[in-house]
């Protein structure tokens, strides 16, 4: 019988041969068994996530259990491993017994005899071991025990430490370690906010104003797939951070203006862009994906927008020509991610030390490509999800620098008065760990008239 373990286990399999982004797949599977039930879909979204932002931390664990030298260990095998030590270690409400006796029939099924019984070891060894474990020392080794505690590679943790010291950086990896809440955009133009606490009160939702920003509302305990909701079927909502909300704000569109949102993905700045236009004016939104900007005009159509002009293409192909320049360009620019790791904790295991400078040489060049497409006396902001200076501050003083004409604009007269704190200079800047939002870069440039 399939169950959520068998799943989960499927979906990190998966995610090992081929990078993937786990909310598609979970999705995507619930979708193929829609007869499971209720408590093991919640199940198996916690054991996919759960087992991502711990990972480095079960695979400690398991390689202090095993004799077996890490790189021996067949992966299939680790992911058993790791799915039921995430259980045994770390959650409460699954009989050990259970997570062994499961993940042993697993092996059963998939693995040799000598392999189910090395799974089996393994487990029953931990259960003897309980919290009997010796931890490295923070003192002597204050790197290796923040990346073995809270599960972050040891470059990302060495890293933290040479910039902020010991206490921030673990302050920084616990804030990652965190489930965010699920945070709704509420669509002026259809509602208000007071309207959508009062469905998510009459629905049994707990929700509450975000504290952040002002049309923003956070959710918790939520027990159903948001898109199945009234509330959203009808657009008077969208999933968004409160930190990409911000972004938005600081691009300032005015109603009947042209604006340009290249690398737009599936257009959640996009469509916010066009809600704060009041639907009055143009919204050009970029991407190369075709597949995300399908998505995007359905989002669009949800919310009620019809200023919204996708356009597949390149960034570096994409010209539109000097008649035809726009009032604001926003460039949210691909970026390593590190300031999303409470929502995508893979991106932990899949980024590498030289993957920030690596982000931040393209992120330059596409920002002089985005200045071309601004009008004179026009704005340009740009903006990443990343905590790393080589993406976020030396990426917009560089383009200051080889611009001189340019002027880098503050954006804290802008910001909402409760987030005047997240000015950082000229530029905006939010930390999970200080804000408990995405960590979020921006810089507001703007052409001489």
């Amino acid at each position: 019988m399939i169950n959520a373990r068998v799943l989960a286990f499927q979906i990190l399999l998966h995610m090992d041969r081929d990078a993937s982004h786990p909310d598609r797949l979970i999705r995507g599977m619930l979708g193929r068994h829609e007869r499971l039930e209720e408590r093991d879909r919640a199940l198996l979204t916690e054991l996919v996530y759960g087992v991502l932002r711990w990972q480095g931390r079960l695979d400690w664990h398991i390689d202090q259990l095993s004799r077996t030298r890490p790189e021996k260990i067949d992966p299939a095998v680790r992911i058993l491993l790791r799915l039921a030590l995430y259980q045994i270690l770390m959650l409460d409400r699954i009989p050990d017994h259970a997570a062994v006796n499961e993940a042993v029939n697993m092996a059963k099924t998939t693995q040799p005899a000598y392999l189910v019984k090395f799974v089996n070891g393994v487990l029953r060894e931990a259960l003897r071991r309980r919290s009997r474990w010796i931890w490295p020392e923070a003192g002597e080794e204050p790197g290796k025990y923040i990346a073995v505690t809270t599960a972050h590679p040891i470059w990302y943790v060495e890293r933290l430490l040479h910039e902020f010291g010991f206490e921030e950086t673990l302050d920084i990896c616990n804030a990652n370690n965190t489930v965010a809440p699920m945070t709704l955009r509420v669509n002026a133009l259809k509602t208000s906010i007071d309207t959508i606490l009062q469905w998510c009160a009459e629905h049994g939702i707990d929700a509450e104003p975000s504290g952040v920003v002002p049309t923003a509302v956070r959710l918790s305990g939520l027990r159903r797939d948001l898109a199945e909701t009234s509330i959203y079927r009808d657009g008077l909502v969208q999933v968004q951070d409160e930190a990409s909300q911000i972004v938005s704000t600081l691009v300032a569109p005015r109603a009947g203006e042209r604006v340009l949102d290249l690398c737009a993905g599936f257009g959640g700045k996009s469509t916010h862009l066009g809600i704060l236009m009041g639907d009055r004016g143009e919204v050009v939104a970029v991407d190369n994906s075709a597949w995300k900007l399908e998505e995007l005009r359905k989002n669009a159509r949800r919310q009620g927008l019809r200023i919204i002009k996708p356009r597949t293409a390149d960034l570096f192909e994409f010209s539109p020509g000097t008649e035809d320049l726009f009032d604001r360009v926003l460039l949210d620019a691909p970026c390593s991610g590190f300031g999303t790791l409470r929502r995508n904790p893979d991106i932990k295991w899949r980024r590498h030390l030289k993957d920030p400078r690596r982000f931040g040489r393209i992120q330059k060049e596409m920002l002089d490509h985005a200045a071309r497409f601004v009008k004179p006396g026009g704005a340009l902001v740009y903006s990443a999800c990343t905590l790393f200076q080589e993406e976020n501050d030396a990426v917009a003083e560089h383009f200051a620098a080889s611009h001189p004409d340019w002027q880098i604009e503050p954006v804290g007269p802008d910001l909402p008065d409760a987030c005047r704190g997240m000015a950082s200079g000229p530029f905006f800047r939010t930390w999970p760990h200080r804000h408990q939002v995405d960590g979020f870069f921006a810089a507001r440039l703007k052409r001489p008239a």
